[in-house]
C-alpha cells in the first residue's frame, strides 16, 4: 500500500484512525479495551501527548491527539505495535491485526478541535450501540464530563472552551455534545485526506505540508499503488485551495500535469502555474 503522507511539528493535532486487518475485531473482550486504554496512557506519558479524545469501537478505534514535541508516528509505533503483540499473545493468533498503517489527519485546532471530539464520542451513538454517549464505556465521554477518572486524558482545553467555571462548562459540553447527533460528520471536510481546517491553517502549515524533502520520503513508484483518484484528491472549494490539491496530486500521488488538466477541464499551462505558485511560496 501506499505509505501516507506524514506530517509532525510540535503542538500538531491529528485525528487519528486505525481499523482490523479483513474488518476484524480488534477488541473481542473488556479486558482487551482495557489492555489497550492501559498501553495507549503508557504512550501518552512517554511521548508528552495530550490526549483530548478518544473511542475504542470492536474493529476500529479513534483518538484526537496533540503533539507538543513533534512525535506522533514514535508514539503510534509503540501503541500499535505493543497492542497488537499483546492480543496475539493473548488469544493465540499469528499475522496481521491492523489493517496497514494508521490513518491520521491534521486538524485546525481553533476551528474543527471541538467538532471532532463530538464526533469521536458520538460513534457508538450512531452505531446503535446506546441511546447516550455517557453509557459507553470505552469513550472518553465520561472522562471528560467527570463522571469516570480516565489516566492519560486532556480536558481542560476542550472545557475551556465553554466556560471558566468547571460546573457550568460540564453543562455546556454535554449540551453541545448530544445537539451533535444529527450533525454532518466533520470529516467530510477532509482535504486530500491530509488536512481538516480552514484556508488559514492551510496557509500556516503550507511550508511543511509541501515539502519538497517530505514528499521525496515516497518512492514515485510506490506512490502509484493504491493510490487515490483524481475525484478524491482534487477536492477543494476555492482557487486557494485549488493550487494545494493540485500540488499535492502531483509530487504525492504522482498524477502528471496533464492528467489533472484534463480532469479538471483546465489548460495544461494553468495546472503548471498552480504547482508554481506553491513551490514559489514554500522557498
Amino acid at each position: 500500500m501506499t505509505r501516507p503522507l506524514r506530517i509532525e511539528f510540535n503542538g500538531a493535532i491529528y485525528h487519528i484512525t486505525s481499523r482490523g486487518n479483513a474488518r476484524q475485531a480488534i477488541f473481542l473482550n473488556g479486558e482487551d479495551f482495557s489492555d489497550f486504554l492501559g498501553i495507549l496512557n503508557s504512550v501518552v506519558k512517554k511521548y508528552n501527548f495530550l490526549l483530548h479524545a478518544y473511542c475504542l469501537m470492536n474493529n476500529h478505534y479513534h483518538l484526537l491527539v496533540e503533539t507538543p514535541e513533534g512525535n506522533l508516528s514514535k508514539g503510534m509505533r509503540l501503541l500499535n505495535g505493543l497492542y497488537a503483540q499483546r492480543f496475539n499473545q493473548k488469544h493465540q493468533r499469528v499475522g496481521h491485526l491492523l489493517q496497514g498503517r494508521y490513518q491520521s489527519i491534521l486538524v485546525d485546532k481553533e476551528n474543527y478541535l471541538l467538532e471532532l471530539s463530538r464526533y469521536i464520542v458520538l460513534n457508538p451513538v450512531r452505531a446503535g450501540i446506546v441511546k447516550n454517549p455517557k453509557d459507553y464505556r470505552w469513550s472518553s465521554y465520561q472522562g471528560t464530563i467527570g463522571g469516570q477518572k480516565i489516566p492519560g486524558l486532556f480536558s481542560d482545553w476542550i472545557l475551556s472552551q465553554f466556560a471558566k467555571e468547571k460546573r457550568k462548562a460540564l453543562k455546556k459540553y454535554q449540551t453541545f455534545v448530544l445537539s451533535g447527533i444529527k450533525e454532518a460528520s466533520p470529516l467530510e471536510e477532509v482535504k486530500g485526506q491530509l488536512y481538516l481546517g480552514k484556508d488559514t491553517f492551510m496557509d500556516q502549515i503550507g511550508h511543511l505540508l509541501h515539502d519538497k524533502e517530505n514528499l521525496k520520503e515516497i518512492p514515485r513508484k510506490q506512490r502509484y499503488i493504491n493510490r487515490l483518484s483524481l475525484k478524491e484528491v482534487l477536492n477543494y472549494q476555492n482557487k486557494n485551495q485549488r493550487d494545494h490539491v493540485i500540488y499535492i496530486a502531483h509530487l504525492q500521488y504522482a498524477y502528471t500535469l496533464k492528467e489533472i488538466a484534463e480532469y479538471l477541464g483546465i489548460h495544461y499551462t494553468t495546472v503548471s502555474r498552480a504547482v508554481k505558485r506553491i513551490e514559489e511560496k514554500d522557498e
